[in-house]
């Protein structure tokens, strides 16, 4: 039997890894290296506790990780314990730990206003450019950055006002010992409800419709040629122009916080939107987006009190 809880980490990744994509085997191997076997490494099985692990979530909130990074550690932590404890190599296989009051607290999403919205709006629609028609389409259907950067011209049907959502492109990063390797992946959407079909809405269709004409299908939107583009470039690209328009800079990923914003705003059902996103639960769409405001509170309190009367 190996001894130490990095040797069973070792012998979890190769289990693994055959198994996950690329992608996920990578940030498995990121959280390892980078956080739990720096603490657990060298800890015998028969050491291991519940006050461990609890005493790891302190120590890394101390350091000042962020509450998402140890919640995403502590997901990886519990299956290497759960095939630790098949293999026999300790009686730990899950534990319970507790973060303090003030880390439950949700940060507000990053949203741009609706003027900061129309703002990139007009700007995209008047300078059209692979890269602009591919931010105006993020703005418009809330698609990752990911996605619009897998996205091909043979994807939009604008003969049905379509979008057809079929890969996603990333940059992996393998540091694992003395293997030091990267590329970028052209792969499967995130999950099964990630590939999705989303409709355009009229003034968009015609938009695309010249740049759409004047490409190949196999050619991506946001280069116009056959090779993708890595998101790193168009989110960069992103942030420059974000302050060419005096826009206060936000990540990528507020285009699409900004586009199921304005949906629910809308009142739009919440189950249409959870279904142009791709999330794989209408929860997740709930719990993101869903937060009643003061003017929407004063509604329902005004309605209870008509009807008392």
């Amino acid at each position: 039997m190996n001894n130490t809880f990095f040797s069973v980490c070792m012998a979890w990744k190769a289990d693994k890894r055959p198994w996950v994509k690329p992608a996920t085997y990578a940030t498995y191997n990121i959280l390892i290296n980078s956080h739990l076997a720096p603490y657990f490494g060298p800890i015998a099985p028969s050491a291991l506790s519940e006050q461990n692990v609890q005493a790891y979530v302190n120590a890394e909130l101390e350091k000042g990780l962020s509450v998402k990074t140890i919640r995403d550690s502590l997901r990886v932590l519990k299956m290497i314990l759960k095939f630790g404890a098949r293999r026999g190599e300790w009686t730990l296989s899950d534990f319970c730990v507790r973060f303090p009051v003030s880390c439950e607290r949700r940060r507000p999403l990053q949203v741009l206003t609706k003027h900061h919205c129309t703002l990139l709006q007009r700007f995209l629609e008047t300078h059209p450019s692979p890269r602009n028609m591919g931010l105006l389409i993020c703005l418009n259907s809330g698609l990752r950055i990911g996605e619009v950067c897998g996205l091909q011209w043979g994807d939009i049907d604008l003969r049905t006002g379509l979008v057809h959502i079929r890969r996603t492109v990333q940059h992996i990063w393998i540091r694992d010992g003395d293997v030091r390797a990267d590329w970028m992946e052209i792969g499967m959407p995130k999950t099964a409800t990630s590939v999705r079909d989303i409709p355009l809405s009229r003034e968009i269709q015609e938009l695309l419709r010249p740049a759409k004409k004047a490409s190949k299908p196999g050619h991506y939107v946001v280069t116009g040629s056959p090779e993708p583009l890595e998101p790193r470039y168009l989110r960069a690209y992103f942030y420059r122009l974000l302050a060419v328009l005096g826009i206060p800079k936000v990540r990528f990923h507020a285009l699409r916080h900004s586009f199921a914003t304005r949906c629910i705003e809308g009142q739009c059902d919440y189950k249409t939107v959870s279904a142009i996103l791709g999330h794989s639960s209408i929860s997740t769409t709930l719990d993101l987006y869903v937060h009643p405001g003061t003017a929407q509170k004063r509604r329902v309190i005004e309605k209870m009190s008509r009807s008392l009367r």
